[in-house]
């Protein structure tokens, strides 16, 4: 396999992968609270050949010495972008939106073996009765929304109101007119590359933290005390996604262009190839 075909293998690998993140985002353009990640390139290490050893015999010359040939292109980063998402107004007494760009709910993710407390935009939440006269704020998807010291949010089932306070405080109203009040959990997130997508539209914390070099109250800080008056939202809407679906479109079409080319260079040095072998 010659140059050419190694370059061009790498860089597909690379453009395949931005493919997939494109495809990841059009297919949440109507997921609530859905924030796009975006691409960045960089080059591959570069050679530089010098095929004039003595550089007096390259007097007056005015294009750099030697040849530069490089490697390819590569992901440099998958960047997660958090501008807000457009508004829409529900009706719906358990329907939240956070108007601040890097806060997030917490939720508790669980499956058979382990449990970790991910991070979501999507504030479409639900009072699903337990079975012993209380009933616990779910997500769509039927995890447990936390406060801020991370405990469940139960109350009694039979509840007639919700409303939202400042500071995120949820009053919930029973039906004999009793009050409870939570602190929403919320975070702020302060290095946002640091986090991973997982399933159920939930952000978390990636596996190679330590290895990186950073801690997870570097990434996010768990918004309580006197930091919840910076806390901003509204009830009764939800976000929607960030997507713009015209952009997605125009970087699909140029990726596809990328594509193309690269295979069209492993074509045509299979050609060369061919005609070199021939040769007699």
């Amino acid at each position: 396999m010659n140059r050419t075909m190694i370059t061009a293998t790498n860089t597909l690998s690379q453009l395949q992968k931005q493919m997939d993140m494109i495809g990841h985002n059009l297919s949440n353009a109507d997921t609530n609270g859905y924030k796009r990640r975006d691409a960045t390139f960089t080059d591959l290490l570069v050679q530089q050949v010098k095929n004039q050893r003595v550089d007096k015999f390259e007097a007056g010359r005015l294009t750099p010495l030697g040849v530069r040939e490089g490697n390819g292109a590569k992901l440099s980063q998958s960047q997660l972008i958090l501008n807000q998402g457009s508004l829409k107004a529900t009706g719906r007494q358990l329907d939240f939106a956070i108007t601040n760009d890097r806060q997030f709910f917490k939720v508790l993710a669980q499956d058979d073996k382990t449990s970790a407390v991910r991070f979501t935009r999507d504030g479409a939440f639900y009072a699903n009765p337990t079975g012993n006269g209380e009933a616990m704020l779910l997500n769509a998807s039927g995890l447990p929304i936390l406060d801020e010291n991370d405990n469940f949010i139960t109350f009694p089932e039979d509840s007639s109101s919700f409303s939202l306070g400042e500071g995120g405080v949820l009053t919930v109203t029973g039906s004999g007119g009793g009050e409870q009040q939570f602190n929403l959990g919320i975070i702020t997130v302060e290095k946002p590359q640091f986090l991973e997508q997982f399933g159920g539209n939930l952000l978390g914390f990636a596996d190679n933290l330590d290895a990186l070099g950073v801690t997870e109250d570097e990434v996010v800080t768990n918004v309580i005390g006197g930091a919840r008056s910076d806390i901003s939202m509204v009830q009764s809407s939800l976000e929607g996604s960030n997507v713009d679906i015209s952009k997605e479109m125009t970087d699909m079409l140029n990726v596809q262009r990328s594509y193309q080319f690269q295979a069209r260079s492993i074509t045509l040095a299979d050609q060369m190839m061919g005609l070199v072998n021939g040769i007699r």
